[in-house]
């Protein structure tokens, strides 16, 4: 494991412990509860829609065990990472309020494996507009899929009235879009009317294949190929900094002309939209329009990481051939 990995694993580790020191024994077996290979199929069953999942529900925890929640879900992201996954949950309890809704927040939390042995070990925090999923190996760790939505996208009224959280992701694509001469839009927009969701929406394997092919990077101006990098550093840059610094790396080394991006829907602001970027080893997808273009998704996918899979293959092969 390289020495920023080690050290991302190992403040990962240390925000378990200081959780499972402030559970009691009933919540640390509701936190621990799963199989015990990691590559197990129903591990990558997934959603981000409402309703209950398997593990300690976050609806009902005290101050200091809800501070080790966030401690933990701090340590998979960089700050502005972990200030998105905060603002999912922070719009989500003003959805709730202003539906009049009671209690607590309903988040997930599931601990996989024993992060002070040798072999694999992971964690993910999933409920409404939030999924993260966290792998940690002897080799690295892996951070995706990871998916924050926002409903509402903009909020109207109350104290957090004029945010929005998915704000620089509609904003950056939007700017690019509508930066293109009439040839090179005719090729990005795919459709007038956007769909009703991410096209891989929960899939346990994203296919990259549901994507329109859209225009590639090589094809843009470029101001637009800037514009299409900084979208791209928007999404990767959720993770872990050194993580997010590999992964773009990783796309350089293969050639940015492999990146494309597509929309679909309206171009003005307040309109039903999507995008999706595509590139070799991962996807993004975003649509605002749901609840009349007001109820944002959004998503990265990873082509080899996602699940740690790329990990996991290479330890089960080595060490249990």
């Amino acid at each position: 494991m390289d020495g920023w990995q080690t050290k991302v694993a190992e403040q990962m580790r240390e925000a378990v412990h200081a959780l499972l020191s402030v559970l009691e024994p009933e919540q640390v077996r509701e936190l621990c509860a799963g199989p015990a290979r990691l590559d197990a199929p129903g591990l990558r069953e997934w959603t981000y829609l409402p309703g209950p999942r398997p593990g300690l529900p976050t609806e009902g925890l005290g101050s200091r065990q809800r501070e080790a929640v966030d401690a933990l879900l701090a340590a998979a992201h960089s700050a502005p990472g972990a200030e998105l996954a905060r603002g999912a949950i922070e719009v989500e309890r003003h959805r709730r309020a202003m539906a009049g809704g009671t209690g607590g927040d309903r988040y997930w939390v599931r601990l996989l494996g024993d992060p002070d042995g040798d072999g694999p070990w992971a964690w993910r925090m999933n409920g409404h507009h939030l999924a993260v999923h966290v792998v940690v190996t002897a080799a690295g760790i892996r951070v995706t899929p990871h998916f924050i939505g926002a409903e509402p996208a903009r909020i109207a009224e109350g104290p957090q009235a004029g945010r929005r959280l998915l704000g620089p992701e509609e904003d950056l694509a939007r700017e690019l879009v509508t930066d293109l001469d009439a040839g090179r839009r005719t090729t990005a927009v795919f459709a007038a009317a956007p769909p009703d969701d991410i096209l891989t929406r929960a899939d346990p394997f994203a296919d990259p294949d549901l994507l329109p092919a859209g225009l590639r990077y090589g094809d843009m101006a470029p101001g637009q190929q800037r514009l299409l990098e900084r979208l791209v550093r928007r999404y990767l840059d959720r993770a872990p900094e050194a993580y997010a610094e590999e992964c773009w790396s990783d796309t350089v080394a293969r050639g940015l002309d492999a990146l494309s991006f597509a929309w679909a829907g309206g171009l003005a602001p307040g309109d039903r939209h999507y995008y999706c970027v595509r590139a070799p080893d991962f996807l993004i997808e975003y649509d605002n329009t749901q609840d009349n273009g007001n109820h944002a998704h959004s998503v990265w996918r990873h082509l080899r990481h996602d699940w740690g899979a790329d990990l996991l293959r290479a330890h089960y092969t080595e060490q249990h051939g």
